[in-house]
């Protein structure tokens, strides 16, 4: 199913211009503006009340600065929306088989190598911006989904464990691999997976650095709804349908939820921190071993574009 009115947004649209407003219709396909540009791919479905916010990765499919931007400029735009017009907001990917796979590991090799803290700081720091805005609903009467139609892994994670909640096809994976390179997921994990495990699980997850399936997750109470594969978006739908007369009480447990076992911006800060020191200590070693996986993304989005007809990506 097409969805109405889509539309791509990228880090063009700065803060300094008018914030875009969706209650006139825009106009398009769901073909990105630019493959060479990451941002988001826009679609609002008035009916349910539901923005579809899709990652559009330009390159590796990966939180890019670009794409950290364009999620910015997202979220300070929904808020010329009336109030009430956008009930859910839905995360989800324009790349087959991946949602996210995290964090720009290339940047993180570069900055280390130069003695860069700065890099890593500025970057960290955009990237649990996002996730305390998700986690927090964008501080806007609505609830936000991640739906996960392929890999998370890392940051990929991180990010839809920030959503109220998380909606996951059966062939879904998830994983937190930096153990394989000394380092740890800095970005919110620990604080967002120990209010839904316990955090002795929790540790064990990031410790063990392996990779668990969707339905692996849902039986732990991560994931909320665990959909077959290909009926992710109706799957979100249907949530939605059995459940938006009870908006309202849903935010108002999110808001339980937080206030029962809070979570403070300074705590995701703080660790940031420790991430930061860790990161700069990393040896030659650690850094080849986050080079080759670096390397194995690049083979892997090689193999994607390959199999694009060369008429559609012409077309892009």
């Amino acid at each position: 199913m097409l969805l109405s009115n889509p539309k791509t947004w990228d880090r063009a649209e700065t803060r300094s211009e008018a914030a875009p407003c969706w209650t006139e219709a825009t106009h398009g396909t769901a073909m990105p503006a630019s493959a060479t540009e990451a941002g988001v791919e826009l679609a609002f479905e008035e009916q349910i009340g539901a923005m579809w916010c899709r990652f559009r990765f330009a390159g590796r499919p990966n939180f890019s600065a670009p794409l950290l931007g364009a999620l910015r400029s997202f979220r300070e735009g929904l808020r010329a929306e009336p109030e009430g017009r956008v009930r859910y907001v839905v995360y989800g990917s324009t790349e087959p088989g991946v949602f996210n796979l995290g964090g720009d590991l290339a940047l993180f090799c570069r900055a280390i190598r130069l003695r860069d803290r700065a890099a890593l700081e500025a970057y960290a720091t955009a990237c649990i911006d996002e996730c305390w805005a998700n986690h927090t609903s964008l501080s806007l009467p609505l609830l936000t989904i991640a739906l996960v139609q392929g890999n998370a892994l890392g940051g990929g994670f991180e990010a839809a464990l920030s959503s109220n909640m998380i909606v996951a096809e059966r062939s879904a994976r998830f994983g937190l691999p930096e153990v394989m390179f000394n380092l740890f997921p800095g970005m919110g994990a620990f604080s967002f997976l120990s209010r839904r495990i316990t955090p002795a699980l929790a540790e064990r997850m990031i410790t063990g650095g392996r990779t668990y399936t969707a339905e692996e997750l849902h039986e732990m109470g991560i994931v909320d709804v665990l959909a077959e594969d290909g009926c992710g978006e109706d799957a979100v739908r249907d949530f939605i349908a059995r459940n938006d007369r009870r908006h309202a009480s849903l935010r108002a447990i999110h808001q339980a939820r937080r206030r029962v076992n809070p979570l403070t911006y300074s705590e995701l800060a703080d660790i940031v921190g420790l991430w930061v020191d860790t990161a700069m200590g990393l040896g030659e070693q650690d850094l080849r071993t986050m080079e080759r996986l670096v390397s194995a993304q690049d083979r892997r989005q090689s193999r994607q574009t390959r199999a694009i007809p060369q008429s559609l990506r012409a077309a892009a």
